[in-house]
C-alpha cells in the first residue's frame, strides 16, 4: 500500500518532470488525508509558512491507478507554481480561472493523463469510492 514517504518521492519526480524551473520557495509537505467523494486533493498554506498538499486517503489503495495520483499531484503543483497557497507571486485571480490548471498541465505533457483521468473517474470512481469506505 502507498504511504506518505511514497507520496513524497512521487511528488519529487513529478516536480522534476513537470516544472523543474519552479523554485521550491518553502517546505512542501504532501500526505494522505481525508476520504472525500468529490475532492481528490487540496493545497493550503500552513501557519509556519509551509505548504501542505493533502491527497485523498482512498488513493492509498492499489485499485486507484498511479496516473490518478500523478495527475492529482501535478494539479496541486500547478496551483503552487501559480502562487496559490505558496510563496510564489499569485498569477491569476482565481485558481481555476479559464481552465488555467488544465492548460498548464497539457502544455507540460500531461494531456494524455488528463484524458485517462477523466475516463477513469467517469467509469470507476463512484463504484470504487463505495467499495473502499
Amino acid at each position: 500500500m502507498r504511504n506518505n514517504a511514497w507520496l513524497d518521492r512521487r511528488m519529487d519526480v513529478i516536480w522534476q518532470k513537470l516544472m523543474p524551473e519552479v523554485e521550491r520557495k518553502n517546505n512542501v509537505v504532501i500526505l494522505f488525508k481525508g476520504k472525500w467523494k468529490n475532492k481528490f486533493a487540496h493545497i493550503k498554506l500552513l501557519g509556519d509558512g509551509s505548504t501542505e498538499i493533502a491527497i485523498n486517503s482512498l488513493f492509498r489503495f492499489p485499485d486507484v491507478p498511479d496516473f490518478i495520483l500523478d495527475t492529482t499531484i501535478a494539479h496541486e503543483l500547478v496551483h503552487y507554481m501559480h502562487g496559490f497557497q505558496s510563496p510564489h507571486l499569485q498569477q491569476f485571480k482565481y485558481p481555476h480561472m479559464g481552465g488555467i490548471v488544465e492548460k498548464e498541465m497539457k502544455k507540460r505533457g500531461f494531456g494524455f493523463l488528463l484524458s485517462l483521468e477523466k475516463d477513469w473517474v467517469k467509469d470507476h470512481w463512484r463504484k470504487l469510492y463505495t467499495l473502499l469506505l
